[in-house]
């Protein structure tokens, strides 16, 4: 497998441009729910067990990375050491190998954390501080052999979580802790060693927004070069994500709309030699598939232009004008819900399957 053969000499913009287009394993390794512990919580929100038959199915229909959402609280133990459990660990190594095998980009991150112990204030950022560095010492040790196909988010969507600022970029004092905590991630990935010291990292800003407050605040640890901003954005909001609103998208308004957007995280960004994931974003289904499919191929060809690959939200959550209906795939027939919108995704990355 070329993705596991080791480090190339590339910038990120060259690796961010062969990324291309992504789809993310969500609500499966982080999942979490009081009655389900140790690996049956890979299945306590519904999705059946990760195979590598569904990655091959994803490679197959013209995907080049795999984002690997995964929660660690509730498998790691107490301080001082946050011994994380080796199989929970062993488990997602084995699915990072299922991408990797199929010569993708994996994605792995800390996802969820925010909803227990990773809240960025003044008051908490000591202990955060030591929990985030601990884990990522033990992560990053497990993989620090492997090639820079396999890619490290430092947090998800870290912000105080029904604060109110939660949404709309956070305070100066969550994005100075957010930028501390990105600095601490980033220093004790390097300091393991092996191919870590080059590994290309995800760093957010305040709830991996990309609002002006929290792209400006942003601050990429020790200016490293190999460090991608890591942005979500579903977009436009009410189409993407409301079920009761704005089921139709694609005049020319919306066009200019969405491009206006990129535009502005290319030019804080990419134009200035800053890689950027769009680590998240997609439609739901509101029974609206001719408009889904617009804005998908519409969204990935403008993303690609700008050099931002886009990683699909796929939550396994399938249901017409049901809140959260990101499905694209069907992961028990390993069949395709909707193929005309992994087409037009493809197809508005540039690629030919």
């Amino acid at each position: 497998s070329v993705a596991k053969t080791g480090m190339r000499d590339i910038t990120a913009l060259e690796l961010t441009k062969d990324m291309r287009l992504g789809w993310s394993l969500g609500n499966t390794m982080d999942a979490y729910y009081s009655a389900a512990s140790g690996l049956a919580t890979e299945t306590c929100w519904g999705n059946p067990k990760t195979t590598k038959a569904m990655i091959d199915k994803v490679k197959e229909a013209g995907f080049n990375t795999v984002r690997i959402p995964i929660t660690w609280a509730g498998h790691f133990g107490s301080a001082p050491n946050y011994t994380i459990d080796s199989a929970w660990l062993s488990r997602v190594e084995e699915i990072v190998n299922y991408v990797l095998d199929n010569d993708m980009y994996a994605i792995i991150n800390l996802h969820h954390e925010e909803n227990t112990w990773l809240v960025p204030t003044y008051a908490n950022q000591e202990v955060a501080t030591a929990q985030i560095t601990k884990l990522w010492e033990q992560i990053a040790t497990r993989f620090k052999d492997y090639s820079d196909y396999l890619i490290f988010e430092a947090m998800n969507e870290p912000r105080v979580v029904g604060g109110s600022a939660e949404w709309t970029g956070g305070t100066a004092e969550n994005r100075a802790v957010i930028n501390s905590l990105s600095l601490a991630a980033v220093n004790t990935i390097r300091a393991t060693g092996g191919n870590n010291e080059k590994r290309f990292l995800m760093v957010p800003t305040h709830a991996a927004c990309s609002l002006t407050d929290a792209v400006n605040d942003l601050v990429i640890p020790n200016n490293d070069s190999k460090i991608i901003v890591s942005l979500h954005m579903y977009s436009p909001y009410y189409f993407a994500m409301v079920s009761n609103s704005t089921p139709t998208w694609g005049t020319d308004s919306d066009k200019s709309s969405l491009s206006y957007e990129l535009d502005a995280v290319y030019n804080k960004f990419i134009k200035n030699g800053r890689a950027v994931v769009i680590g998240e974003f997609g439609s739901i289904d509101k029974s609206n598939l001719s408009s889904r499919v617009t804005h998908a191929q519409y969204y990935a060809q403008e993303a690609t232009k700008r050099g931002i690959p886009v990683c699909w939200w796929d939550n396994g959550y399938y249901g017409p004008g049901k809140d959260n209906s990101y499905a694209l795939l069907n992961r028990s027939s390993l069949t395709w819900y909707y193929p005309e919108i992994v087409q037009a995704l493809v197809k508005g990355s540039g690629y030919t399957v």
